[in-house]
């Protein structure tokens, strides 16, 4: 299936395996990127040596495109913008709006820009400078989340950028590829979809925590780092919720310790990103804080398989999937279903006029 998104990246199918961090390294993207669809490497979670080495490993597994994830606020963004470049990716993804300068220098390059974005505002700011292509998360969305409906900001962004558009957020089958399509975006992004697979690297007990789930055991919560956040809802995220501020303060330091500790960032590196994160959102330097929760609580359960001490970060169609299949069974079973859906679709007798 030719769409705007395919001719831009050079992949087969119209689909986007997204950046989640501990989940999406080289096993899960090079899966994706030889199913035919756009898999994206989660640098977040990685040093720079980590990322570098990741890119050359999927790239001795495969020929097809790629891409990279990262933050464009981390302080270490333009060292992994370089990385990128060098090592010759397809693809940047970004969890964040990028700069200008950022978005240049990646053009100038020749990688092509797609930032995600959650809000049509957003979509009209990098596109006018010069992003490829917007992925549009909807609330429906596992991770850092707002609060509007993918079938309500997704029209919105598509009559707002001339630029392809992916949406994202509660799409998990063919069905969803053609109604996304109907919207006028040019492919889909999913992510829990692909965690919920064999070629996912997370352990099999959390993956059978998340087939367990119904659409009610989804919700969105502010205590893990003071953002809205949607994840399963466990007794830690329970707890979470209860504790007061200062056992939440003294856990985020533990975790920003033991983060600090695994990433190799310096303190005075963590409180720049902290500051970065702050800008322009209503947090406490408490909340700023307690952002250090996340990537330590996700590789508990993600990496660590801690389902009692982790948190798992989920799309509210973690309700609706029952299985654990490949990744090139998923793609090839959504792009079956999507033209069995097209052709259905074009079947429809047309109404008859009006008297």
């Amino acid at each position: 299936m030719e769409t705007a998104l395919t001719r831009l990246v050079g992949v087969r199918h119209p689909i986007v395996q997204t950046g989640m961090g501990w989940v999406a390294g080289p096993r899960l993207v090079t899966a994706t990127a030889e199913a035919g669809a756009l898999g994206i490497l989660a640098s977040a979670t990685m040093t720079p040596e980590a990322l570098r080495a990741a890119v050359r490993e999927v790239r001795s597994r495969t020929d097809a495109p790629f891409g990279v994830n990262l933050r464009a606020d981390a302080g270490d963004a333009r060292e992994r913008v370089r990385i990128i470049v060098e090592e010759g990716v397809r693809v940047a993804s970004f969890a964040l709006a990028p700069s200008r300068e950022l978005i240049a220098e990646l053009k100038d390059a020749g990688v092509v820009v797609v930032p995600s974005v959650g809000a049509r505002r957003h979509a009209e700011k990098v596109a006018a400078w010069g992003a490829d292509a917007v992925i549009v998360q909807g609330g429906e969305g596992g991770g850092h989340t707002g609060e509007v409906a993918t079938t309500v900001l997704l029209p919105q962004v598509v009559d707002a950028v001339d630029i392809p558009v992916v949406a994202a957020g509660g799409f998990h089958d063919g069905r969803g590829l053609v109604a996304a399509l109907a919207y006028g975006a040019a492919g889909v992004a999913m992510g829990t979809r692909f965690l919920l697979t064999s070629d996912s690297p997370v352990p099999d007990a959390v993956k059978a925590r998340y087939l367990a789930a119904g659409v009610g055991d989804v919700t969105v919560t502010r205590a893990v780092d003071g953002l809205p956040h949607r994840v399963l809802r466990t007794e830690l995220v329970a707890s979470l919720e209860r504790a007061g501020r200062v056992r939440a303060l003294g856990r985020a330091v533990r975790h920003a310790a033991a983060f600090r500790s695994l990433t190799g960032l310096s303190w005075p590196r963590l409180v720049r990103d902290g500051r970065a994160l702050r800008h322009g959102k209503d947090l406490t330097w408490s909340q700023v804080l307690l952002a250090a929760n996340t990537p330590m609580l996700l590789r508990a359960a993600m990496v660590q398989g801690r389902v009692d001490a982790g948190v798992m970060a989920s799309g509210q169609v973690a309700g609706v999937i029952g299985d654990v299949p490949s990744v090139g069974e998923v793609v090839g079973r959504v792009m079956a279903e999507a033209e069995a859906t097209l052709s259905r679709l074009r079947g429809l007798a047309p109404a008859p006029p009006l008297p």
